[in-house]
């Protein structure tokens, strides 16, 4: 039988967009994939999220989006899909575990994951001093020694807002040059210059120090010079090497740029639909830019509205 609709994805995004098509009565399956809760449960500790005036970790607040959508009736699928048409209609996906299905919407949830610096000690710290947002974070480190590495938009971003909580700022970039905006580099130069950030250029990081209690330190090395190296010590580094969005399985079948899907074709209507009528995208999948968990959970609930008034217009 073909299902009204399947969410793919279980982050903010999936989970919002799973309640809001539930109350609709849209009976939604929501398949998790391999990475249940999404970037989101490696977060430590969360006090942006509205209504929480206490720390939550990123693990609860997902197990509580859980919890919500299964009362609601949602079918969560913890499997992973593999293979999808959107060419034919219905549209048709088949699982890991081999299970086939076909929809008449289809709500993409993935997500992206941020680009990590491939060091053992690096997955080690994660969510104890490793961190790839600063708005998330960043207060955690007020009054202390941070770094971020990088050299592209996001990376001057996140030095420029953790320059203004922090007693220190290390830029680390492997260049001399920065890819970023020139008006983000402007105001790089003008923190460095008031001594509120302290460039190292030409460096990389060869290992991430730290104990019990979290990261104490990294080192960095020359790129020319691997015996020539500097031990700053830090509470936190921010790591804003990029992301890569989960999209592989819809590649040569959704229009994309550089990787994030295009949404947007019926703004009047449906403002989260993709290229294909009848498929929509929410979250991180779609976003480089806010890359919030509250963000993806508002656009997971514009896809579900989205995709509900679809279905009273073509299905039903």
């Amino acid at each position: 039988m073909t299902k009204k609709l399947i969410i793919i994805g279980s982050g903010p995004a999936g989970y919002t967009a799973a309640i809001y098509a539930a109350r609709a009565n849209l009976n939604p399956i929501l398949i998790t994939g391999d990475n249940a809760g999404g970037q989101l449960i490696n977060t430590d500790k969360i006090e942006n999220w509205p209504g929480d005036h206490t720390t939550i970790s990123g693990f609860e607040l997902m197990h509580r989006m859980y919890i919500h959508a299964t009362k609601l009736n949602t079918y969560i699928l913890n499997d992973h899909v593999i293979t999808i048409d959107l060419k034919r209609k219905p549209f048709f996906l088949i699982t890991k575990t081999k299970k086939e299905y076909t929809a008449h919407t289809i709500i993409i949830a993935t997500g992206a994951l941020a680009r990590y610096l491939g060091l053992p000690s690096e997955k080690k710290f994660q969510g104890r001093g490793v961190s790839t947002c600063a708005i998330c974070d960043g207060f955690f480190h007020k009054n202390k020694s941070v770094a971020v590495v990088g050299g592209g938009n996001t990376a001057i971003e996140e030095a420029l807002y953790l320059s203004n909580i922090a007693n220190k700022v290390y830029l680390i970039h492997r260049r001399n040059t920065f890819r970023a905006e020139k008006i983000l580099v402007k105001r790089l130069y003008d923190k460095i210059n008031n001594n509120q950030i302290v460039l190292c250029t030409n460096y990389i990081i060869s290992e991430i120090i730290g104990d019990t209690s979290g990261v104490t330190g990294v080192k960095i090395c020359s790129i020319n010079n691997i015996n020539n190296y500097k031990i700053l010590n830090i509470s936190g580094l921010f790591i804003a090497i990029g992301n890569i969005p989960n999209s592989n399985l819809f590649k040569n079948q959704l229009d994309m740029n550089n990787g994030y899907i295009k949404v947007n074709y019926n703004i009047h209507e449906n403002s989260t639909q993709t290229s294909i009528p009848g498929v929509f995208a929410a979250g991180d999948i779609v976003d480089h830019i806010y890359r919030q968990a509250i963000t993806a959970s508002a656009s997971g609930c514009m896809a579900a509205l989205d995709a509900e008034r679809y279905i009273e217009k073509y299905i039903s």
